[in-house]
C-alpha cells in the first residue's frame, strides 16, 4: 500500500513541477517559414520571439499561450531581401510591425499532441486559427531552470490577412505560408 501511494505522490509532485508560468526564451524560440519564390521556395526566421504559456496539466483547457514576434527581426539569410519584405508592397512593417497569437483552447489528442486554438493577428487583421502541437518535454536545464519545449506547424493563406502579392497570376511569391514554430519556455 505505502508504494501506491509513492508512486500516487511522485506522480502528483511530478505534474506540479510541470505545470505553471513559462516565459518564452527568445533566444531559443523561432518562427522558421517557407513560401514559394518562382518556381522554389525560399525560407527563413523570425526570430526574439517573447510571451509566455501559463501550463496546467491537469486540466490543459486552462492552459494559456501568449505569443508576440517582430516582422523587423525577419531574417532570410539575405539583408537585401529583408528589407524588402518589410516594404509596403510586401509586410508593411511600418504599419505593422508585429505578430500576435493568443489562445482561446487547448485540445490534447494524448499526452503529447495537441491543437490550440486562438487569434493570430498579422498584417492588422485577427483571425483564428488552430495550431498542431507536440510537446516535446519537460526538463532540468544547465543552468538550474526548468523548461519546456514546443512545435507546431500550420500553413498560412497570406490572402486571408489582406497580403495580395501571392493571390495574383504570374506571382513571383505563393499565397500560402508554411510555417515552423519552435518554442522553449522557463518555467518562472
Amino acid at each position: 500500500m505505502k508504494k501506491y501511494v509513492f508512486i500516487l505522490a511522485f506522480f502528483a509532485s511530478s505534474l506540479f513541477a510541470q505545470s505553471g508560468y513559462y516565459k518564452i526564451d527568445p533566444e531559443h524560440s523561432f518562427a522558421n517559414w517557407k513560401i514559394r519564390h518562382v518556381v522554389a521556395k525560399t525560407s527563413g526566421t523570425i526570430p526574439n520571439m517573447t510571451g509566455g504559456m501559463q501550463i496546467n496539466l491537469e486540466d490543459m483547457n486552462q492552459t494559456t499561450v501568449q505569443v508576440e514576434m517582430s516582422l523587423s527581426d525577419i531574417n532570410s539569410d539575405h539583408k537585401k531581401r529583408d528589407n524588402h519584405i518589410q516594404e509596403e508592397k510586401f509586410l508593411n512593417t511600418a504599419l505593422n510591425p508585429k505578430i500576435q497569437f493568443v489562445s482561446h483552447q487547448i485540445t490534447m489528442s494524448d499526452n503529447t499532441n495537441g491543437i490550440v486554438s486562438g487569434v493570430l493577428t498579422l498584417g492588422g487583421v485577427e483571425k483564428k486559427i488552430d495550431i498542431p502541437f507536440i510537446v516535446l518535454g519537460f526538463g532540468e536545464d544547465p543552468w538550474g531552470g526548468y523548461r519546456v519545449g514546443l512545435e507546431g506547424n500550420i500553413t498560412l493563406q497570406a490572402s486571408d490577412f489582406g497580403y495580395t502579392w501571392g493571390v495574383k497570376e504570374n506571382s513571383a511569391l505563393g499565397d500560402k505560408i508554411e510555417i515552423n514554430l519552435l518554442l522553449e519556455g522557463i518555467k518562472q
